[in-house]
């Protein structure tokens, strides 16, 4: 490295480990929390609570699966349309685990809330994985004719198709995806409700050892109904050793621990790749068996330390091993693509990992600098705060947060006026007239955290613009984690 090189990157880690802007630090962090769980609500399917709180929206898919003769009423709308793919509601649901495992305990009164929207999840997917034997169903929609269209999910009209795996037509990624959320969510109620954490961590053995036994790819299985939309990129290995990993932490079961010592260098263990994400889990399932390493010095986990470390060292300019892209404006950026889905994950993951090196007295190596907790905790910080508002758009990125935020979100039901505002249907094409209106949506999405900007920090306030306009639950789920953070955690 050149001299003016290496102080270029020593000016870079000062600048995304400093201190904030005192302004940054007004910051509302518990009504960011609040919102960010309230958004669930708005991508609720199913017949509706009389605890429901975002009251815009109404009863929808309410026949899911009744063709099938099997009941598939309930989840979650993943993003702006009315489909239920399965794969990523079930990554969302492990992350909302995820953080109320790690941080549940800083979300006081939000913890009632945030394990409701977890229960909403894991309710539908206890139906999807014990309705017939060795079968999984994994989605409810189908796609390109619901794309076709411009509709509230109270008014949809499009195939509701259904679409599973079996031991015929496996799909390991999303079968093993699933045990996982259903093994995380079984922590969350162990306390709270053993009989249902019992029957959610008896699924998830359940759904693991078909997902381990009838290897395949549902990209494969299902093609175009599940392609290009949440494609299986990354293949299955690495949802197997994720659900391996979730299965011990909720069981300890000794035989898990097994399977990931003799299956872990087959399954990805040791490649690093540092994209977590509905499709990879990788880095996600080192960080969580890195705790293992940390907190009881399990021999065979000390790999996925190392793997965390270089993981965490690529994150962080001026390292050795540094190669994390950042906006002039500090953001992480990964893709054109709904790239805050990327910075609210691997926010998260810093957080975590920042909590197992701090309960332990640990630190990570980067060849001649040493990163700390604290500095972790920093940059995890930098990243909660742009999405907030301290950006060079001085716009926040979660909907209903702060003074700006985006007002023409991609997505059906914010888009449309609300079946109480316009109880009348609204046929397919003629909500096309919502969707390239200059208006702001009629129905606020609070607490929706949108695709965000680009590579230079610019964004098209634009409904069209699905790449930065639109939500989903898989950018939400593991922000709630890091904002329970900082609003319980004196900075």
């Amino acid at each position: 490295m050149d001299s003016k090189l290496f102080f270029f990157s020593l000016i870079c880690l000062f600048l995304l480990l400093s201190p904030e802007p005192v302004s940054a630090s007004t910051f509302n962090y518990a009504d960011a929390l609040s919102k960010s769980i309230l958004f669930f609500e708005g991508q609720r399917s199913g017949k509706l609570p009389a605890s429901q709180r975002m009251t815009w929206r109404g009863d929808s898919g309410l026949s899911d699966g009744s063709s099938y003769n099997v009941d598939l009423i309930g989840g979650y709308y993943d993003a702006g349309d009315n489909v239920k793919f399965g794969l990523p509601m079930a990554f969302t649901t492990t992350m909302l685990s995820w953080s109320i495992i790690e941080f549940g305990g800083l979300m006081h009164g939000e913890l009632g809330n945030a394990k409701a929207a977890l229960r909403w999840a894991t309710d539908y997917l206890l139906k999807a994985a014990t309705a017939t034997p060795d079968t999984l169903y994994v989605q409810v929609a189908e796609p390109s004719q619901d794309h076709r269209c411009w509709e509230r999910p109270e008014d949809m009209d499009t195939p509701r198709n259904v679409y599973k795996v079996t031991s015929q037509n496996p799909g390991s990624d999303v079968a093993a995806e699933t045990a996982a959320a259903l093994a995380a969510a079984s922590i969350v109620f162990k306390d709270s409700d053993p009989g249902y954490s019992s029957k959610l961590l008896h699924t998830a053995s359940q759904v693991f050892d078909f997902a381990n036994r009838y290897r395949g790819s549902y990209s494969d299985s299902l093609s175009s109904e599940v392609c290009p939309y949440y494609c299986s990129y990354s293949g299955y290995n690495d949802e197997l050793l994720w659900g391996a990993s979730w299965l011990h932490q909720a069981s300890q079961d000794v035989s898990y621990m097994s399977y990931i010592e003799s299956n872990g260098h087959t399954l990805g263990a040791e490649n690093d790749d540092y994209t977590f994400s509905w499709d990879d889990k990788r880095v996600g399932t080192k960080i969580l068996l890195s705790k293992g390493f940390l907190q009881n010095g399990i021999g065979v986990l000390e790999l996925y330390k190392a793997h965390s470390d270089n993981y965490i060292c690529s994150l962080v300019p001026g390292t050795n091993s540094f190669q994390a892209q950042y906006t002039p404006g500090g953001l992480l950026y990964k893709e054109s693509e709904s790239n805050l889905q990327y910075v609210t994950s691997t926010t998260f993951l810093l957080l975590t990992y920042a909590k197992y090196l701090k309960a332990n007295g640990g630190s990570v190596s980067c060849g001649a600098s040493k990163i700390t907790a604290a500095d972790l905790i920093s940059l995890a910080k930098k990243q909660v705060d742009y999405i907030l508002g301290n950006n060079p758009a001085r716009m926040s990125y979660m909907v209903g947060f702060g003074n700006r935020y985006p007002q023409h979100v991609h997505h059906r039901g914010s888009s449309l006026p609300s079946v109480h505002a316009h109880p009348n249907r609204i046929e397919c094409s003629a909500g096309f007239q919502y969707l390239y209106s200059g208006s702001p949506n009629p129905n606020v999405l609070v607490g929706a955290v949108l695709g965000g900007p680009d590579s230079q920090d610019n964004f098209a306030d634009d409904r069209n613009n699905y790449q930065q306009s639109e939500p989903a639950t898989y950018i939400n789920a593991p922000m709630v984690g890091p904002l329970a953070f900082f609003s319980g955690t004196p900075m």
